[in-house]
């Protein structure tokens, strides 16, 4: 409390009674503070009285807490000389700074970023540090030199700044500071490094910091390293440093999870909440929760297997989440009923119902790493979860559900809600009324998510009848006040602007269904003969000149015909043209494909895309004189390996989403076991066969992009809905998409195919080096599908086993693999690769892969529907994966040309790799090509 007027307080101490035995200790004033006990959670130890009126100002203790934590050795001074000054001697003030919060033993409950998570560094890391340590004490320019610091001299110690110069000047890898720094923070976190009072995690500073061996002193920290030192730590840097770059991300994140709450940057939190939307155990929670989880989570590690981390019986006082390790659970007389493994959580029942600990959880492995939120969020959060969320119920039900929208740094939005859940009908109503002609600076989110993802909860022939019912709903109205007047026909106007609104986010696919053309057509006819609606005239004719388009050039491309060739060969246009020349696969283009039954035998069958697989069954089964039952039958896929994939008979474009080398089969369902692979799936596809050594590989990489961006052009965004959800559900086609992840896997084991066939070793060693090259180029090009399926057909076993191959390939080639091999890493959800296409322009071509991964994991951690509204948070998280597609080819590829060498001759053979995909085979190949050696 702080004296604001006028006033004097009596403090005074008693032992049970105040009456009684109250003695008073002195009188406060204006200006004066107490009541700092709830600093510690104390219980008073006086008691305030007041002697005349008095004003006060106060702090609750949350609030106070963080004051104190920011200013702590200010705070503790005003502390100190309040009490003086009111009568408290030496002894009080003695008092107060032992139990001083800046005193206070560290614990995992305030975890210090300056220190390490480990009891001893990993042996990788020792490793690490006494080679860049090697290195710097070799340099003689070296940042690495004995400094005094308050006049106490400090041997070998460097500022974090110099030490991130020379790091970044080091290794081509380490692009930015901020990656140099994250990789000092990984060697800082398992105590290699550390600052030299052991009050600072790793920062691009003026701090100093010094290596272990330095503090430790001996031998082994004096002296310039002999040759020999400085050769193995030369040799261990080029092989591991790639490593520590891929810790550094991590390392960075658990730093800014270890600070505290008030001292996390807007974009420390920013990082916080894009590793947490990837945490399984969070997927059920809003946005808007998950970033304010952003700023209360706290880091814990603990080194040793069987800590036990909470008892049977406890207060339930934290809820935790498993980032690294794995728990048991163990209760009283069942003994270990459960293990936890990485992104599981346990804790919240005993926080949620304020019972105590159903169950001990004990450690099962070293270096456990948690999140924690500690009850008092926890309970504040669940509270101001009620508090910002607004219930629209009619007939007593949920119809509409929204949050309060938080206001993030430096954004601003029009809307304080934002949409959560509700009935399909309920939110175009909210849309069409509030949520039309406000939005600023494009397209208003909500709109976009709806518009994007409506398919999935509401069907378009239910959208259109929805929105031919609110513009007609003057039709049964005889008489009109001018206000009802005015009211239907903003209501009109709106319904127009959703129209307009719907073209311009789904394209195409907004007239694919003949009543959302008809719906237009009224449209037009209403508006032109209603001087009302003169201002949307023009949005109306808009919108009827892209339909009119999208009718033209489906009737020029009527009829096309495709081939999926016998051999294996990529979908190709059936007249024979090698490019795709963005041609657009539709659900009613035929597809000309073989169907075989067990004794390898076949027929040739024609049938539109959108053909299920029970129609190709039962046709296949006719001509094949299969005498059963369409119910006794399947159709099924047997892929290069043996394995079986058995097709639902609602399924659609079944041809387009065969493997490389797979084949369809009908079968008898008893059967399957008996279905084999044909010979030819163990040979390669068919394709050009060429000497790659002559081709350009800057043209090769030129003509791959314009190859692979009309394919991914020619994919709708719907096509990632229909792929995630199943493609029975809408009865719609994948086939664009198919062919784009058939490319993928192309590209990728046509890499592995070249080399395990070329038994020439100098020849070998010449394509891997074409190969970095290529995949060089490619991420130039912005190609990223394509980069990717490169350096995973380089990562593949059936190549990095090649020894031989890879000790002659250039040290600069082989660091330049390693970044490339760091860029693809899959840990942390691909964090790497998230960061460097975070930061790049269209066009590009995204890897689709992990874009499909983003969509299932969003479909399989959310459910669709919660209490029969639909869930439109899952929405939200699946539209913002639509929109990257959108964000990719907003603006034209136009690239510049290589000088052409053999441009006929490129652009025929990218059209049509020669491909094995059975990893069997190409291992075999591989250990032909390069026996083991023998030990």
């Amino acid at each position: 409390m702080l004296f604001r007027r006028s006033c004097t307080y009596n403090v005074e101490q008693s032992t049970r009674h105040y009456a009684k035995s109250a003695v008073t200790l002195c009188n406060l004033g204006v200006g004066a503070t107490f009541g700092e006990s709830v600093l510690h959670d104390l219980p008073r130890d006086s008691t305030v009285v007041t002697k005349t009126t008095c004003e006060l100002l106060r702090v609750e203790q949350q609030d106070f807490r963080l004051i104190w934590e920011k200013n702590k050795e200010l705070m503790n001074d005003i502390f100190t000389n309040c009490k003086l000054k009111n009568g408290f001697g030496p002894s009080v003030q003695a008092t107060a700074a032992a139990t001083s919060p800046t005193k206070r033993p560290l614990s995992p409950d305030h975890p210090n970023p300056a220190l390490p998570i480990t009891e001893t560094p990993s042996p990788a890391m020792n490793r690490m540090g006494w080679a860049l340590r090697t290195l710097l004490v070799a340099d003689n320019s070296s940042c690495l030199k004995d400094r005094k610091v308050s006049g106490k001299l400090i041997r070998k110690c460097a500022p974090g700044t110099e030490l991130v110069d020379w790091l970044v000047n080091l290794s081509p890898i380490v692009h930015t500071r901020a990656q140099a720094a994250g990789m000092w923070q990984a060697l800082l976190e398992e105590g290699v490094l550390a600052h030299v009072n052991k009050e600072q995690p790793f920062k691009d500073k003026c701090f100093l910091y010094r290596f272990r061996i330095d503090e430790e002193g001996g031998t082994a920290a004096a002296g310039v390293p002999q040759a020999e030192d400085l050769g193995a730590a030369n040799e261990h840097i080029r092989e591991a440093l790639s490593a520590l770059f891929q810790r550094g991300p991590d390392a960075t994140l658990r730093m800014i999870l270890r600070k505290p709450s008030h001292e996390r940057t807007s974009e420390e939190l920013e990082l916080v909440f894009e590793e947490l939307v990837h945490i399984a155990a969070l997927s059920h929670l809003s946005t808007s929760i998950k970033r304010e989880l952003s700023s209360i989570f706290v880091f814990e590690a603990h080194a040793q297997a069987g800590t036990i981390l909470f008892n049977q019986g406890d207060e339930g006082r934290s809820w935790y989440i498993l980032l690294k390790g794995s728990v048991d659970v163990v209760i009283h007389g069942k003994g270990t009923v459960a293990t936890l493994k990485t992104g599981d959580d346990f804790g919240k029942l005993a926080l949620i119902n304020d019972a105590p600990r159903a169950a001990t959880i004990v450690l099962k492995e070293n270096n456990c790493h948690l999140l924690r939120v500690d009850k008092e969020h926890f309970n504040r959060i669940l509270r101001d979860v009620e508090a910002n969320t607004l219930r629209l119920q009619e007939h007593g039900k949920d119809v509409l559900v929204l949050e309060r929208v938080a206001k993030q740094r430096g954004q601003h939005s029009a809307f304080k809600y934002t949409v959560m859940s509700g009935t399909p009908a309920k939110m175009l109503e909210h849309l069409l009324e509030t949520r039309l002609g406000q939005s600023v600076g494009g397209m208003d989110p909500f709109l976009d998510d709806f518009l994007l993802t409506h398919i999935v909860f509401m069907p378009v022939v239910q959208l259109v009848d929805e929105l031919a019912n609110y513009f007609h709903c003057d039709a049964h109205e005889d008489a009109q006040t001018p206000e009802d007047r005015e009211y239907i026909i903003n209501f009109k106007k709106r319904v127009i602007q959703f129209m307009q609104k719907w073209v311009m986010a789904v394209r195409h696919a907004a007239f694919e269904e003949p009543s959302v053309c008809d719906f237009i057509e009224d449209l037009a006819a209403e508006v032109e003969a209603d001087p009302d609606l003169n201002e949307e005239t023009s949005i109306v004719h808009n919108v009827l000149t892209q339909m009119a388009r999208y009718q033209e050039d489906r009737n020029q491309n009527a009829g096309q015909k495709w081939k999926l060739p016998p051999n294996g060969q990529p979908i190709c246009l059936f007249s024979g043209n090698a490019t795709p020349s963005k041609t657009v696969i539709r659900p009613d283009d035929d597809i000309i494909f073989r169907v075989y039954c067990a004794d390898h035998t076949y027929c040739t069958l024609r049938f539109p895309m959108h053909t299920t697989a029970e129609l190709i069954k039962a046709c296949a089964a006719d001509k094949l004189q299969l005498n059963r039952g369409p119910e006794d039958l399947v159709l099924v896929e047997v892929k290069s390996n043996g394995e079986r994939s058995v097709f639902k008979d609602n399924d659609v474009s079944i041809p387009t989403g065969l493997s490389l080398n797979g084949r369809l089969f009908v079968s008898v369902k008893d059967h399957l076991d008996a279905l084999t692979q044909l010979q030819e799936q163990e040979c390669p596809t068919e394709g050009v066969d060429i000497d790659l050594e002559i081709l350009s590989t800057k043209e090769l990489a030129y003509h791959i992009t314009l190859f692979e961006w009309d394919l991914f052009w020619a994919v709708h965004e719907y096509e990632l809905l229909y792929h995630t959800f199943g493609r029975h559900h809408f009865g719609k086609i994948t086939a664009n998409l198919d062919v784009f992840l058939r490319r993928f896997n192309e590209v990728q084991y046509w890499i592995v195919t070249e080399l395990v066939s070329t038994p020439s070793l100098s020849k070998r060693v010449g394509l891997v080096r074409k190969f970095i090259k290529l995949a060089a180029y490619c991420k130039e090009y912005q190609n990223l599908n394509a980069f990717f399926a490169v350096v995973m057909g380089l990562s593949n076993m059936a190549v990095s086993r090649l020894q031989q191959t890879w000790e002659k390939i250039p040290s600069k080639f082989r660091k330049i693999f390693q970044e490339f091999e760091a860029l693809i890493d899959p840990s942390r959800n691909h964090r790497a690769y998230r960061v460097f296409v975070g930061k790049l322009q269209p066009p590009l071509i995204p890897f689709m892969p992990l874009l499909l991964k983003d969509m299932t994991f969003a479909h399989e951690g959310n459910k669709t529907s919660l209490d029969g509204l639909v869930n439109f948070e899952k929405m939200h998280m699946m539209a913002q994966t639509m929109r990257t597609i959108r964000f990719c080819r907003s603006r034209s590829l136009g690239l510049e040309p290589p000088s052409p060498k053999s441009e006929g001759e490129v652009r025929s053979y990218i059209s049509s790799f020669r491909v094995i995909d059975n990893q069997r085979v190409l291992t075999a190949m591989s250990q032909k090509v390069e026996p083991t050696r023998k030990l």
